[in-house]
C-alpha cells in the first residue's frame, strides 16, 4: 500500500508538469523554463512526500489532516510568490 501511494505521488507530478508542457506546445502564454520545471517538480514532490510522511508517522487523523494542510497552504505561498512576488521577495525577481 505504501509502495502504491509513493508511486501515485510520482505520477501526480508527472501529471501536473505535463499540462505546462502541453500547454507550452500551442501557446506562447506559457514559457516555462528546464529551470522552472525543476523547481516545481521539486516542489510538488516534496510536498508529496511530507504529506506521505505525516501520513505515515502521525497517528490521529485529525492531526493528520492539520499536517498536510499546513503543508499544503505553505506550497501554496511558495508558488504564489514564485510566479507573481506576493510578498517581494529576492526570489521573485522583485
Amino acid at each position: 500500500m505504501q509502495n502504491k501511494r509513493l508511486l501515485g505521488i510520482v505520477l501526480a507530478v508527472a501529471v501536473l508538469l505535463f499540462i505546462p508542457f502541453t500547454a507550452m506546445q500551442f501557446t506562447d502564454e506559457v514559457n516555462w523554463t528546464l529551470f522552472d520545471f525543476i523547481v516545481a517538480g521539486v516542489l510538488l514532490l516534496g510536498t508529496g512526500l511530507m504529506c506521505e510522511f505525516v501520513i505515515r508517522k502521525v497517528a490521529k487523523t485529525e492531526h493528520r489532516i492539520a499536517l498536510c494542510g499546513a503543508v499544503l497552504a505553505v506550497l501554496v505561498l511558495i508558488w504564489i510568490e514564485l510566479a507573481v512576488g506576493i510578498f517581494g521577495t529576492p526570489f521573485a525577481g522583485s
